[in-house]
């Protein structure tokens, strides 16, 4: 099966000792996002979880602990580098810094087992078209040989995002066409794969790939095996080809708070739910209350232990 831990939140940056923990234990528990009282338990033993996945905008935390997730058939990183300062993204640290954990997580694992997110793209004076051109120019050019894929979607305006950026707007058809265009060649010149996350098909016929960012054949290239997927298993939204599920991550809990982001809602809920953070706990958030109703997760390998050859 799949663990993921960074639909929600961002562990490794802000909630590494937590992981450490749950490791050295083999458990977590999560409770359900929209009923609280549900509480499901995750088996963390490699002979169970055939993939951890992670996406993150600072792994650095976690970075000398690499060596504790070789126990597991496959890992995957998602490391969300954008050209975003201070204004968008006030607790991102400093690129640079980011750029060089992606290349020692590439190093370590493998070009199967990472990739780089330039996402969401917002346009507005400062982040402008030409702008973006010549920031996803750059770090292509800083993470050629260390990265297959580069990943793109732009902003999408939910209720939370509405909110927290008010004059945040939407990307005009004739921007998204012309980053798209710019960026496949940009990609290619640096031998990456353009792919799409929740876009339309229509930007096939550019070269980019648009059949999903996170989806089953990721997780087969880390694991390096065919896995027998199980069927009904949804996106994280309407339209999302996706695979995604199991994630052990709690909404309003991440400190980067990113203006465009779709997991918080606000700062004061963000605080107080990290003050309830405790490392010792088997919650992300808190630990367990009265009326906690105690699911064990019915885990299993998918691993058909036939490797494949990509």
């Amino acid at each position: 099966m799949i663990i993921n831990t960074g639909q929600r939140t961002d562990i490794l940056a802000f909630y590494t000792p937590w992981f450490l923990k749950r490791l050295e234990e083999g458990f977590v528990d999560v409770r359900n996002p929209y009923y609280p009282s549900l509480v499901t338990r995750y088996s963390l033993d490699p002979n169970l979880v055939d993939c951890l996945a992670f996406c993150s905008k600072n792994p650095g935390p976690f970075v000398p602990y690499l060596d504790k997730l070789k126990v597991y058939p496959g890992v995957y990183f998602y490391v969300t580098i954008t050209p975003y300062g201070k204004d968008i993204e006030p607790g991102v640290p400093d690129k640079h810094q980011v750029i060089e954990d992606f290349k020692t997580i590439s190093q370590t694992f493998g070009l199967n087992s990472v990739g780089w997110r330039y996402d969401p793209i917002l346009i507005n004076e400062r982040y402008t078209v030409e702008q973006h051109i010549r920031s996803f120019t750059k770090m292509a050019a800083l993470l050629k040989g260390y990265s297959k894929t580069a990943v793109i979607s732009f902003v999408d305006l939910y209720p939370k995002v509405k909110k927290n950026f008010p004059e945040l707007k939407e990307v005009n058809e004739a921007d998204r066409n012309e980053i798209v265009r710019a960026f496949v060649k940009i990609a290619k010149d640096n031998g990456m794969d353009l792919v799409m996350c929740h876009e339309s098909e229509k930007w096939d016929a550019y070269g980019a790939i648009t059949t999903g960012c996170m989806t089953t054949d990721f997780y087969e290239k880390a694991v390096g095996e065919k896995l027998r997927f199980p069927t009904g298993k949804k996106g994280a939204r309407e339209g999302c080809a996706c695979f995604l599920s199991n994630d052990i991550g709690a909404y309003d809990s991440c400190l980067h708070l990113c203006k465009y982001c779709y997991a918080n809602s606000s700062k004061e809920n963000i605080l107080r739910n990290h003050g309830l953070h405790d490392p010792n706990s088997s919650f992300l958030i808190g630990g367990p209350l009265p009326g906690d109703k105690l699911v064990i997760a019915k885990q299993e390998s998918w691993r058909e232990k036939q490797i494949t050859l990509f």
